[in-house]
């Protein structure tokens, strides 16, 4: 049942409200003490009414708050989200920045270990040549003096002086 807005009866117009009195009429009595009844019921629902736009209106105001409190959360993931994307992908770039230096610098450790090698090889076959030249001219040395003592021992002794 839609009520009239123009049509707004209050406790107090209920309680003011004055029937007129008619021959055979109601008990005015019990007209009185219905219109208190009825009075104090709007009383009761006017403060219910009250209440319930006030437990509205806090409601209302909890839930925006809430709504604005779950729309900073999930603002917070998706930042939180992209931060933890970004600082994995800063992360991976610098892993392969320091591979690929990791791996120019061991290359360069190869290359000056191969150098190196390459050297020392050069340096083993040079020491290899000397080696040759230092025993050929042993053996020529010792040849030579093996056959200067040949030509000594066929000489006479000292002694004999014939």
């Amino acid at each position: 049942m839609e009520q009239d807005d123009a049509f707004r009866l209050t406790a107090v117009d209920v309680r003011r409200y004055d029937f007129a009195t008619v021959m055979r009429g109601y008990d005015r009595a019990r007209v009185d003490q219905f219109k208190e009844q009825v009075a104090n019921e709007m009383d009761r629902l006017h403060r219910s009414q009250l209440e319930l736009e006030d437990k509205a209106r806090s409601s209302h105001e909890q839930l925006r708050v809430f709504r604005e409190r779950d729309r900073a959360l999930n603002e917070a993931l998706v930042s939180a989200q992209q931060l933890r994307a970004d600082v994995q992908d800063q992360a991976t770039r610098e892993a392969d920045l320091i591979v690929r230096e990791g791996e120019a610098q061991a290359k360069g450790f190869v290359d000056a270990a191969q150098g190196t090698i390459a050297s020392l090889r050069a340096e083993i076959v040079q020491l290899e040549r000397v080696r040759h030249a230092y025993l050929a001219q042993l053996r020529a040395l010792a040849e030579r003096h093996l056959a200067e003592a040949a030509a000594f021992e066929q000489q006479p002794p000292f002694g004999d002086v014939r």
